[in-house]
Protein backbone atom coordinates (compact mmCIF):
# COMPACT_ATOMS: atom_id res chain seq x y z
CA UNK A 1 0.00 0.00 0.00
CA UNK A 2 2.72 2.49 0.70
CA UNK A 3 4.77 1.13 -2.52
CA UNK A 4 1.97 2.38 -4.07
CA UNK A 5 1.38 5.97 -2.30
CA UNK A 6 5.00 6.31 -3.07
CA UNK A 7 4.10 5.29 -6.90
CA UNK A 8 1.53 7.92 -7.52
CA UNK A 9 3.89 11.13 -5.79
CA UNK A 10 6.38 10.29 -8.41
CA UNK A 11 4.64 9.40 -11.15
CA UNK A 12 4.90 13.02 -13.63
CA UNK A 13 2.24 14.81 -14.41
CA UNK A 14 1.10 15.34 -18.23
CA UNK A 15 -0.21 18.74 -18.69
CA UNK A 16 0.25 19.22 -22.33
CA UNK A 17 -1.86 17.34 -25.27
CA UNK A 18 -0.97 15.31 -27.63
CA UNK A 19 -1.97 16.04 -30.89
CA UNK A 20 -0.66 13.42 -33.13
CA UNK A 21 -3.50 11.16 -32.51
CA UNK A 22 -6.20 13.42 -33.66
CA UNK A 23 -4.17 14.38 -36.30
CA UNK A 24 -3.18 10.97 -37.43
CA UNK A 25 -6.86 10.15 -37.39
CA UNK A 26 -7.60 13.14 -39.70
CA UNK A 27 -5.22 12.23 -42.03
CA UNK A 28 -6.49 8.71 -42.28
CA UNK A 29 -10.48 9.68 -42.70
CA UNK A 30 -9.07 11.95 -45.97
CA UNK A 31 -7.26 9.11 -47.57
CA UNK A 32 -10.26 6.67 -47.15
CA UNK A 33 -12.73 9.44 -48.34
CA UNK A 34 -10.82 10.78 -51.62
CA UNK A 35 -9.30 6.81 -52.67
CA UNK A 36 -12.41 5.16 -51.73
CA UNK A 37 -15.88 6.96 -50.53
CA UNK A 38 -15.62 9.74 -53.40
CA UNK A 39 -15.06 7.43 -56.34
CA UNK A 40 -17.61 4.75 -55.32
CA UNK A 41 -20.54 8.35 -55.37
CA UNK A 42 -19.29 9.78 -58.24
CA UNK A 43 -19.40 6.01 -60.08
CA UNK A 44 -22.98 5.63 -58.14
CA UNK A 45 -24.13 9.12 -59.77
CA UNK A 46 -22.85 8.33 -63.39
CA UNK A 47 -25.01 4.90 -63.48
CA UNK A 48 -28.15 6.81 -61.71
CA UNK A 49 -28.11 9.37 -64.65
CA UNK A 50 -27.20 7.07 -66.96
CA UNK A 51 -30.48 4.76 -66.38
CA UNK A 52 -32.08 7.87 -66.14
CA UNK A 53 -31.69 8.27 -69.55
CA UNK A 54 -32.43 5.48 -71.01
CA UNK A 55 -34.84 5.33 -74.22
CA UNK A 56 -36.86 3.00 -75.66
CA UNK A 57 -34.86 1.07 -78.75
CA UNK A 58 -31.95 1.18 -77.17
CA UNK A 59 -29.99 -2.15 -76.74
CA UNK A 60 -28.21 -3.00 -73.65
CA UNK A 61 -27.40 -5.87 -71.61
CA UNK A 62 -28.67 -6.87 -68.15
CA UNK A 63 -26.56 -7.59 -65.31
CA UNK A 64 -26.81 -11.37 -66.18
CA UNK A 65 -26.19 -11.26 -69.03
CA UNK A 66 -29.24 -10.58 -71.24
CA UNK A 67 -29.18 -8.57 -74.35
CA UNK A 68 -32.07 -6.73 -75.83
CA UNK A 69 -34.15 -3.40 -77.17
CA UNK A 70 -35.84 -1.61 -74.90
CA UNK A 71 -39.59 -1.89 -75.90
CA UNK A 72 -41.86 -0.01 -73.28
CA UNK A 73 -40.73 2.14 -69.64
CA UNK A 74 -42.20 2.13 -66.93
CA UNK A 75 -41.38 3.56 -63.80
CA UNK A 76 -38.90 1.45 -61.99
CA UNK A 77 -38.74 -1.57 -64.48
CA UNK A 78 -38.67 -1.62 -68.88
CA UNK A 79 -39.76 -3.93 -70.88
CA UNK A 80 -36.63 -5.56 -73.16
CA UNK A 81 -37.47 -7.20 -76.62
CA UNK A 82 -35.01 -9.90 -76.68
CA UNK A 83 -36.23 -11.57 -79.63
CA UNK A 84 -39.18 -11.21 -82.06
CA UNK A 85 -42.05 -10.19 -80.03
CA UNK A 86 -40.54 -11.45 -76.81
CA UNK A 87 -40.64 -9.45 -74.01
CA UNK A 88 -39.41 -9.59 -70.34
CA UNK A 89 -39.97 -6.70 -67.49
CA UNK A 90 -36.73 -5.90 -66.19
CA UNK A 91 -35.79 -3.64 -63.29
CA UNK A 92 -33.66 -0.73 -64.06
CA UNK A 93 -30.88 -1.51 -61.74
CA UNK A 94 -30.66 -4.64 -63.53
CA UNK A 95 -29.32 -2.89 -66.19
CA UNK A 96 -25.64 -3.00 -66.63
CA UNK A 97 -23.56 0.73 -67.71
CA UNK A 98 -20.83 -1.48 -68.65
CA UNK A 99 -21.88 -3.99 -70.94
CA UNK A 100 -24.07 -2.01 -72.26
CA UNK A 101 -21.45 0.41 -73.56
CA UNK A 102 -19.90 -2.56 -74.99
CA UNK A 103 -22.68 -3.39 -77.10
CA UNK A 104 -22.75 0.19 -78.32
CA UNK A 105 -19.20 0.42 -79.35
CA UNK A 106 -19.02 -2.66 -81.39
CA UNK A 107 -22.60 -2.42 -83.68
CA UNK A 108 -20.95 1.09 -84.65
Amino acid sequence: MINLLILLQTAPAKSSFNWSTPVMFLLIFLVFYFFMIRPQQKKQKTLQKFRENLNKGDKVVTIGGIHGKIAQIENDHLFLEIDNEVKIKVEKSAISQEYSAKVMELRK
